[in-house]
């Protein structure tokens, strides 16, 4: 369940937002003044207002982006382009002008919370491996592999591809895409036979009779 604070001084609006958007995915934490917020709450989005009570939102937002990278939507009467800017600038990840609909307030704020926690597409985990594409460090139950640069095409594939079945041609054209005219059909099974072996995925490379091979996940 996602965490979301809200710091809105009306309260009729504050209230109607947090009862209208109220779901299994998120719970609500309503503030009305700025010194009541504190980052010891942990939250995982902050819907923000501009004119408060006791401050800017601006200041805040600029005062919070030097420790926080929390993820921050202004929801304002302010509708001036130059205020969009200006909070945009000082790190907010989206900028509403109200009147507004509570199903694009909705959109909002699942597509920055689906943006702020998206695993780099470089990037894979799960309970045995981490593989980091763009640092080439691959991890085995917390293990260094070393791999070579055709393991690391071949496992980006089958991981770009998880539990569909890659033909040997397929395989064979992405890989080996250096210019050379032949090569022996032997050589896409030895890769795969070294890549089970360091990464000790024979559960996880299968081989697919007479068609190819496939990276398989529950």
């Amino acid at each position: 369940m996602k965490r979301i604070t809200i710091i809105e001084d009306d309260m009729a609006l504050n209230n109607g937002i947090a009862i209208a958007l109220r779901s299994p995915e998120y719970t609500f934490r309503q503030l009305y003044t700025l010194g009541s917020f504190s980052q010891e709450e942990q939250t995982d989005l902050i819907i923000l207002d501009i004119n408060l009570p006791d401050g800017n939102g601006f200041d805040f937002l600029k005062k919070l982006r030097q420790s926080s990278d929390i993820p921050v939507i202004i929801l304002t009467a302010n509708d001036l382009e130059t205020d969009e800017v200006t909070g945009l600038e000082l790190g907010a990840d989206d900028y509403i002008t109200k009147p507004f609909s509570l199903m694009v307030l909705r959109a909002r704020i699942d597509k920055v919370l689906k943006r702020r926690g998206a695993v780099p597409e470089s990037v894979y985990c799960d309970e045995r491996y981490s593989f980091d594409f763009e640092k080439m460090e691959f991890l085995v139950n917390g293990r260094a592999v070393e791999l070579s640069k055709t393991e690391q095409k071949l496992l980006r594939l089958f991981i770009m591809n998880k539990n569909q079945t890659l033909p040997r041609e397929r395989l064979v054209d992405r890989i080996w895409t250096d210019g050379a005219e032949y090569v022996d059909e032997n050589a896409l099974s030895v890769t795969v036979g070294r890549l089970r072996k360091k990464l000790n995925a024979a559960d996880r490379i299968q081989t697919v009779y007479g068609i190819g091979y496939a990276w398989r996940v529950k």
